[in-house]
Parts: structure tokens; sequence; C-alpha cells
């Protein structure tokens, strides 16, 4: 008889068989690209890591499958995330992500969690089966987006009013300004919370994906009112042989939109990216993104790629 058996991800001992499992399970993906065990144990060093959730699903002691369950014990809101939930392509239906599912929403009840929101790729079915299937709801729907750099856009309402400098790598006056920023912009956002210093610096400066990154600040009568951030993963496109870079971060305080200073902030980091000599482009948004930034994506050329819906249930 077949045995399934969901364990515990042991730090310090799982780190190569969760990435043996990951890379099976995302390879489909186009922004996949396979992770190493150093890049996980950078991730380790996270300020929001946090080994509790993970589970290992193994079918007759052969890894098959993985899940996060995560609790960001920074959020005031109780609710937890399902993250990496995926099966051995082979593996699948046959029940293992139902049972990693349901073993990731009994940890976060356990945990105090009174609420989980979990994430599904719109045409991926079985996914958004297994969600309904569990009682989840959707609350919102989430692209993936792309462009081409070879012409990049002009005259498209863009702010000549404001001014551009980089953000100064090793400098925390630059790191605290970035972090305020940050927080000010996306203060209205759909599961928002404050973030801290110490993240913002581990994401800038250990970010084991994004390791070239280039960060603007944008002025406007000398004072600060938004930000972009561009990342390049080398790692992806030495293995996809690509020159892919990607839109990690935009904002602009809020008296401050509506004036074409995101649309400035897109061309200027577009333009940047193409002078490190990538060709194409991605970001991610949400589609009901209070600011109309999927508009602002639309109207500077990019293309939905893919769709992703978030799912939400009530535990407690």
């Amino acid at each position: 008889m077949v045995s399934l058996r969901i364990r515990q991800f042991v730090q310090g001992r799982d780190e190569a068989v969760w990435i043996s499992v990951y890379n099976q399970v995302f390879q489909e993906f186009e922004e996949f690209r396979n992770i190493t065990v150093d890049d996980v144990l950078t991730s380790e060093k996270s300020p929001t890591f946090d080994a509790a959730g993970m589970f290992i699903a193994e079918l007759d002691n052969e890894p098959v499958g993985i899940v996060n369950a995560h609790v960001d014990k920074l959020r005031e809101e109780k609710k937890g995330f399902i993250r990496m939930l995926g099966v051995v392509p082979e593996y699948r239906r046959r029940g293992i992500g139902r049972a990693l599912a349901e073993k990731a929403i009994e940890s976060l009840k356990q945990r105090g969690m009174n609420a989980v929101e979990g994430g599904g790729v719109m045409d991926k079915p079985g996914v958004i089966r297994l969600g309904e299937g569990l009682g989840f709801k959707r609350v919102r729907v989430f692209s993936l987006m792309k462009r081409s750099l070879g012409n990049i856009p002009s005259g498209v309402g863009e702010s000549r009013d404001v001014e551009l400098r980089k953000y100064q790598k090793g400098s925390f006056e630059d790191l605290k300004l970035l972090n305020w920023l940050s927080n000010e912009t996306f203060r209205d956002h759909y599961n928002f919370r404050p973030g801290t210093v110490e993240e913002a610096r581990y994401f800038l400066e250990q970010d084991p994906i994004f390791k070239e990154q280039d960060w603007l600040i944008t002025n406007l009568e000398n004072s600060p009112v938004g930000y972009i951030g561009l990342g390049i993963d080398p790692k992806y496109n030495q293995e996809k042989n690509a020159k892919v870079g990607w839109i990690l971060d935009i904002g602009v305080l809020k008296p401050h939109r509506r004036k074409g200073i995101g649309a400035r902030l897109m061309i200027e980091g577009m333009k940047l990216l193409k002078a490190k000599g990538m060709t194409e482009t991605m970001l991610g948004v949400d589609d009901q993104n209070p600011t109309k930034a999927f508009k602002l994506y639309e109207k500077v050329g990019f293309k939905v790629q893919r769709k992703e819906v978030a799912y939400q249930k009530a535990i407690s």
C-alpha cells in the first residue's frame, strides 16, 4: 500500500530536499529558474523567515510535494498565507495537493490565525478546483506583465518637473527614505502592513534572486515624492539565455499622483534596464490597485502574460 506522509521541514537538514521538489514543481512558469541550496540558506536570513509552517510530502519516503504555511509575525491581522504549494508533476491528481493544503490550514490555525489566503494561476483549473473545494473564495486578481525594451515610449504624459537620482548603496539615510516612501505609498493597498528598515536592508543587500538592483528616487521641489526599484537575476538570464530585467517596485506619494510622475519613473526605469543590456522587462501588479497602476503599465506598453487569483477562507 502506498503511504503518504507529510512532515515538517527541518532547517539545516532539508534544504536540498526542498529545492529538489521546488525545481520540479514550478519549472513550467515563465519566470522560473532553478534555485540552489545557497539561495535557500540566504532566504533563511530574511527577517520574516519562519520554518514552522514548511512541510514536505513524501510518498513511500520519496519527496513529492511542498507547502509553506506562512505567518507574518509583524502583521496585526491574524491572517496566514499558503505559499509554494506544489506537487511534482507525475504525482499530481492523487490528492497530495489537497493533503498539503489541509496540513497548511491546520498549521495556521494552531498558530492563532483566523483566516488564510492562498493563490493560483487562473488557467490552471486543478489549482482553482482545489481552492474552491476547500471553501476558499476569490478576493483578488493579479497580473504578470511584460514588454520589450526595444522601443521605450515618450510623450505619454510623463512629468518633466521632477528630478531623479540613484539610491546610494550603503547610505542608511537613503535606506530609511526608501522604506518610508514604500510605507507611505502603499498604505492604502491590499494586504499592506508597514515594512521595517531591516526588511528593506535584507531585500536590497541580500536578496538571493535579484542580486543586481538599482533604485531611483524622484524629487519635486527638493522633496522626495516617489521611487522605482529595478532588478536583474543573472542566474535566470543565464539559464534561459535571456536578457530580462524586472520592475520590482514603484510608488508615488498620494498627493502627487495623476501628475505623470509614475509614467516618468517607468520610462526612466526601462531606460536604465536597457542601458544594462536588457531586452525585456517584467512586473507583477494587483489588478485592483487603488492607484490604477494596471492602466499605467498598459499605457507604457506592458501586456498581460498571466493572471493569478488570490483566495481567502476563515478558519477560526
